[in-house]
């Protein structure tokens, strides 16, 4: 089952377009990457989703129900983390998570269960000084056990990464990793590898479409390679095998890349190096990344 759905939703601000016949659906139990540039109408297309900017055409369903701008309904079904979350620093997050409990309408006992299994998961469990006190990843984490509070089935993240230090940020996809089993993620992002290592789907926006969508594989078959680096023990081997074998380029001493060429040409450079006696130190395939196709799409 599809928990989102849009279809050929468009919104301009003004005479400018951001979104442009926009389609595409997420199934449950799904990391799905939302990506474009800045500016490409990703915080515009989940604002549509929440209900808190009108489209000027198309059809969005949350749980196969529509959305509806200026009405809340569907939101029951969505938890959301907004790129800097706010909070009332005064409160302890037990406090706060009790607070977010009540206003969604839930029963004291399901909000002390609910709050002590969340922030189990996101790992603020013998954390109880005051949220004012907490770090830029502590308040992410805090974050994401406010959007969960009510069991949604969506749950919409906003850039959640984005200012976090490597060991911070591990531990948010780490999280969102484990939560796609108990409801669908959508993870907003400009950071490509986190992309590449958490989500199943992928969504590219570029000029109010989507440019690129499918599973990682999927995206990476839409180019098979590209290329292969050799990688020498000596510059004069380098440079022997650049005579021999033209068209590479130099990455550095001993290393060169010989860009956008297959399996096939790189199998005719390991007979050269048979036949020359020469010994590389490696000699890889360069698969696509994510962000080399993010690059080519974009024009950047």
């Amino acid at each position: 089952m599809d928990v989102l759905e849009l279809s050929h939703v468009s919104k301009a601000f003004g005479r400018t377009p951001v979104l442009k016949d926009l389609s595409f659906s997420v199934p449950e139990h799904t990391v799905y990457g939302f990506i474009g540039q800045n500016g490409a109408g990703k915080t515009t297309t989940m604002k549509i989703i929440l209900g808190l900017c009108r489209a000027d055409g198309g059809e969005i369903l949350v749980n196969r129900e529509k959305v509806r701008y200026g009405s809340g309904r569907t939101n029951r079904y969505i938890g959301y983390l907004p790129d800097v979350p706010e909070f009332y620093g005064y409160m302890t997050p037990r406090e706060y998570l009790a607070l977010c409990g009540r206003i969604t309408g839930m029963e004291d006992g399901e909000i002390k269960k609910r709050s002590g299994e969340l922030l189990e998961i996101v790992g603020l469990t013998q954390s109880d000084k005051r949220i004012q006190g907490f770090s830029r990843g502590m308040k992410q984490r805090l974050g994401i056990a406010q959007a969960l509070i009510n069991s949604p089935r969506l749950l919409i993240c906003d850039e959640p990464t984005s200012a976090l230090d490597p060991a911070g940020r591990k531990e948010i996809l780490d999280i969102l990793s484990a939560v796609k089993e108990h409801t669908t993620v959508i993870f907003s992002t400009h950071i490509l590898s986190d992309v590449e290592r958490i989500c199943d789907e992928v969504g590219l926006l570029h000029q109010g479409s989507l440019a690129l969508r499918g599973s990682i594989e999927e995206i990476r078959q839409m180019r098979r390679s590209d290329g292969f680096e050799a990688d020498f023990y000596a510059p004069e081997d380098a440079e022997y095998f650049l005579q021999l074998y033209p068209q590479g380029e130099r990455l550095g001493k001993t290393q060169l890349l010989y860009p956008g060429k297959s399996r096939k040409e790189m199998e005719k450079a390991m007979r050269i190096l048979v036949e020359t006696g020469i010994t590389p130190q490696r000699l890889e395939m360069k698969e696509p990344t994510l962000e080399s196709l993010f690059m080519e799409v974009t024009g950047t």
